[in-house]
């Protein structure tokens, strides 16, 4: 029965492809007949409570020994200190901190109480950093929220979140961080005129296309680009700090004179500049999202966090400080760009390299998060929550390449839509709530499984302090903008009878299998992917 099953694969493949007989074709071709001939394994319940194996139809090879030759098709362990280091601060640090760091200092009303915030996120985030720490060495899987809201509270709840993740959320932040990458990258081209918007969008659809054959491409060049841009976003961070410390040293302090004096301060927007300077440091969490391909990951996702959020925590404070000594708050809160103001009085006609730096800082967070959520839906479709193909990786390259080109679609459909802001507004509550629910299920693993390994382990107080504030914020969007939050819990909400349709619900016609089995296999020739290898997580 098996050698009649391989011999007609392999009548099929002919018909496809034509008689092939290069070497690349027949190492796929194998990979791919290994695939096909597989057998059925009986489904398994993890202790999280879901199911794997038959539920996403990923099988194991047959066999436990690889043919001579033959290289396991898996990602790869590539991601080193340095490289974790990079992803971190690469993605967080993007054109908030360089074009508008005004949402902390309106929301404040001094200079003072200003950078005390901008000390207390940093703070907050480095606490948050830690329980994700903890959680990604204890659960050793890529994923980051999904992987552990799906560990401690099941499969419906990490369906949802993947669910907005991949239709709105990601291809929406993507855009955005694409679209200041494309203004500020045509600004030295038009300074004496307004950028045209349909130019704007044309070399942001470059863009992001180059981020996604990057990232297609090749593990290894898209960290060693990443490891160029962070150097690039720090440099860019030093050309403000060390001409304020300058201004500094030459007594240029007027502006912090009564620091804590201004405005009076509205207690509803302390909570606000919270969430302004939370969302300034957020992207702290992407090397969870590939725990799997990074190397010794118990000592190297601990002090990568602990590394990153350090330097960004301090970059921040500091660069703010440097702009308070030229420029005042007024001025600040006027300014459309405000590395460009105060490298206009400071630098003189080195400004110019300034929107080069932010264009390259905002390519760098495209680069960092396209690379990371890609991971996440590469688990999600493992655990059969995605369609199939997405969990498949490349036989040469070892890249999830369906995983990242989904993106791509997405991302232009964004990018030529309506009101994109408004729309991220509405599910901006999502990521905090899905956040707080992901640290909030380490207490709960604390007192479930304490028997679990935990290398690296954070007091609790710490998690419980995230988690907190996270909910608090999604408690205060619906107090402060019901509306907006109305929506996006509505949008959210949709992945609930989305997860009853397409998980749940499994006696769907035949006809409607045998198309989803036809496009997968046809998108794997094309594409050149396979299931991966079965490995030990």
């Amino acid at each position: 029965m098996a050698e009649r099953r391989n011999d007609s694969i392999h009548i099929w493949l002919g018909e496809s492809l034509g008689n092939c007989n290069t070497t690349a074709y027949q190492d796929w071709q194998q990979s791919f007949v290994r695939w096909a001939s597989r057998k059925p394994v009986v489904a398994t319940i993890s202790k999280g409570g879901y199911l794997q194996g038959n539920v996403s139809g990923r099988l194991p090879s047959v066999g436990d020994q690889e043919p001579p030759g033959h290289e396991k098709v898996v990602l790869k362990k590539k991601i080193t200190l340095l490289r974790g280091v990079s992803i971190i601060i690469g993605t967080v640090i993007g054109s908030g901190i360089f074009i508008s760091p005004k949402g902390i200092l309106q929301n404040t009303g001094s200079v003072g109480m200003s950078l005390v915030f901008w000390s207390a996120c940093g703070v907050l985030s480095l606490f948050g950093a830690l329980s994700y720490a903890e959680l990604g060495t204890s659960i050793k899987k890529s994923g980051g929220h999904y992987t552990y809201i799906l560990e401690v509270f099941g499969p419906l709840l990490a369906f949802v979140r993947v669910w907005v993740e991949l239709l709105v959320i990601r291809p929406g932040a993507t855009a955005v961080i694409s679209l200041a990458f494309g203004r500020y990258i045509l600004e030295p081209f038009f300074i004496q005129c307004e950028i045209p918007e349909l130019a704007i969008k044309l070399v942001t659809a470059v863009g992001i296309t180059v981020v996604m054959v990057l990232n297609s491409t090749s593990v290894s060049w898209s960290a060693r680009i990443q490891i160029f841009l962070t150097f690039c976003k720090l440099t860019a961070i030093l050309i403000i700090i060390v001409p304020g410390v300058i201004q500094l040293i030459k007594g240029q302090t007027h502006h912090f004179k009564d620091a804590f004096s201004g405005r009076d301060t509205n207690l509803m927007g302390l909570p606000l500049a919270f969430y302004y300077g939370m969302y300034a440091y957020a992207g702290w969490f992407y090397l969870n999202f590939i725990t799997e391909e990074v190397d010794n990951p118990e000592k190297t996702i601990p002090l990568a966090i602990c590394i990153s959020m350090a330097i960004i925590t301090v970059g921040y404070v500091l660069t703010n400080v440097a702009y308070f000594t030229t420029i005042s708050a007024e001025e600040l809160l006027q300014s459309s760009a405000v590395a460009v103001t105060f490298s206009e009085r400071l630098l003189g006609k080195f400004s110019l390299a300034v929107p080069i730096f932010v264009a390259l800082s905002c390519f760098g967070s495209m680069n960092g998060g396209v690379f990371a959520v890609s991971r996440l839906f590469y688990v999600a479709s493992r655990e059969g929550h995605l369609p199939e193909i997405l969990s498949m990786i490349h036989v040469h390259k070892h890249t999830p390449l369906p995983a990242v080109i989904v993106l791509h679609p997405l991302t232009m459909i964004m990018l030529f839509s309506g009101d994109l802001y408004s729309l991220l507004n509405f599910l901006s509550f999502a990521r905090w709530l899905f956040m707080g629910l992901a640290v909030a299920g380490l207490i709960y693993l604390r007192y479930k499984r304490p028997d679990m390994h935990r290398p690296f382990k954070v007091p609790l107080f710490i998690p419980a302090l995230f988690s907190f504030t996270c909910l608090f914020m999604v408690v205060l969007s619906l107090y402060s903008d019901p509306f907006s939050t109305g929506v996006g819990f509505l949008i959210t909400l949709t992945g609930v009878p989305a997860y009853y349709l397409f998980i749940v619900w499994d006696k769907k016609p035949k006809w409607f299998r045998r198309l989803s089995d036809r496009i997968t296999r046809t998108l794997q020739i094309i594409l050149e992917v396979v299931p991966e290898d079965s490995k030990e997580l």
